[in-house]
């Protein structure tokens, strides 16, 4: 694999402060949960016991009463970029001065503070019509809950869009006005992460290592070789990506979608594309193509702030992938086997720390092709679940059945939690409980 290059762009910083006559209460309390986390995290760093104080304008009890986590029935009545009235949700609308715009929003909402650096929405959809595939809606269903089950687990908000938010931005260019209009509508987000309807998580445990981002705007799968030598239109997948809530990203996504369908020049961005690519057979302007040409005509202008992930599956070629999964369930039960408290019963809210608890065990497992580690992302590019044209080089019984395999593995994951399993990956209709055996000598610890 391809080891991504660093960028030196500067990270990004906010503090929250309570001012109120309970903050000598409150100051105690914070203390007491740093001490808490202090202890937690020599376990499991990737815990977050991300907490908030309430304004005292809006929770007239101070922050006694506040609790802890976001305050989701208080919008106070100063003004924020909501207010404008040229303010726009449209693509076609350029955004001017989003990162003060989303400070002052914060600041207004102070409960959404805390934490804003890891905060997720991921942002995923389809096509407003059903499916003309028999089996499309279904799969497309479970496509959608294996999404909601990975943002559960680990408490990202999701949202479903189904309709076209530009007429002319269809097809593949119709994520692009979806994560704008997601930017506004989640100011207290720092990520929105866009996935594909085909594409699925299959290791439930594994987190973003956001860290590793934080001096970019822009993460997707990729190799900069593929890029600036043998410009390759697959040098990258903009199928899945994550991208920064700040004005860097507005501008963006501007230009990129300038070389769509809403742009008068959409038919010389398809030709100059083809050109530049020897190995794009298609004449139209396509998302990925586009983020491709940016990248190695303007390598001085966004290089440094687009990391190219290639140290594990944020985005995993389904073909290389799906003949792996009983070979890796097996690998894992081993390591279960040999360390109970892996395999000890547990409630769904705390599966981040069995999976930190796991990572200890896996560092053999490697990345990428060859490995025995879950897969983070499958993706089934090619195979169309909806509109059932898969590319002719895949049969339509490998797309479905693989799709059908990899979504019982990742099922498998969730449903352990509820005491269940799916025995069969290929029969996604049976379940059988899970036995819990732990050596009389050793118990669950």
């Amino acid at each position: 694999m391809v080891s991504p290059e660093s960028s030196h762009s500067k990270p990004r910083h906010r503090s929250v402060w309570c001012f109120s006559d309970g903050f000598l209460h409150c100051g105690g309390v914070v203390l007491a949960i740093m001490l808490v986390c202090s202890f937690w995290s020599f376990f499991t760093p990737t815990i977050n016991f991300g907490f908030s104080i309430a304004d005292p304008s809006s929770n007239p009890v101070g922050c006694k009463e506040s609790g802890f986590g976001v305050n989701l029935k208080s919008d106070p009545k100063g003004q924020t970029f909501y207010d404008d009235p040229e303010m726009s949700y449209s693509i076609e609308k350029p955004v001017k001065e989003w990162d003060e715009k989303r400070k002052e929003w914060l600041k207004h909402h102070p409960s959404f503070a805390a934490g804003a650096s890891e905060r997720i929405i991921l942002v995923t959809g389809s096509q407003p019509k059903p499916c003309k595939n028999p089996i499309g809606d279904h799969l497309l269903l479970r496509f959608f809950k294996n999404k909601v089950d990975y943002c559960r687990i680990h408490g990202y908000d999701i949202f479903y869009n189904n309709l076209l938010l530009h007429p002319k931005m269809n097809s593949y260019w119709a994520k692009l006005p979806v994560v704008k209009a997601a930017m506004l509508a989640h100011p207290e987000a720092e990520w929105i992460w866009w996935v594909d309807s085909d594409a699925l998580f299959t290791d439930m445990e594994f987190k973003l290592p956001l860290q590793r981002y934080k001096n970019q705007n822009l993460v997707v799968h990729g190799w900069p070789k593929l890029i600036y030598n043998s410009k390759s239109w697959t040098s990258l997948n903009a199928g899945i990506f994550l991208m920064r809530n700040c004005q860097w990203s507005m501008d963006f996504i501007n230009t990129w979608s300038n070389m769509g369908p809403m742009s008068k020049e959409y038919k010389k961005w398809g030709r100059i594309q083809r050109s530049t690519f020897k190995d794009k057979l298609f004449p139209e302007s396509d998302d990925q193509s586009a983020l491709v040409y940016l990248l190695y005509k303007e390598k001085e202008k966004y290089y440094s702030h687009i990391y190219l992930e290639s140290q594990f599956y944020f985005e995993g070629y389904w073909v290389e992938i799906i003949g792996r999964y009983e070979n890796t369930t097996e690998k894992y039960l081993e390591i279960e086997r040999g360390m109970p408290k892996l395999r000890r019963r547990h409630a769904e809210k705390v599966s981040e720390q069995y999976g930190a608890f796991r990572e200890e065990f896996l560092k053999e497992a490697g990345n990428g092709k060859g490995s025995w580690r879950r897969p983070f992302i499958t993706h089934f590019t090619g195979c169309q679940p909806c509109s059932g044209d898969h590319n002719q080089m895949y049969a339509g019984e490998s797309c479905w059945n693989g799709m059908d395999k990899a979504l019982n593995f990742a099922d498998n994951q969730v449903l352990r939690n509820y005491g269940f399993i799916h025995p069969d990956l290929q029969d996604s209709s049976t379940v059988t409980q899970v036995l819990f055996d732990y050596p009389a000598d050793e118990g669950p610890w």
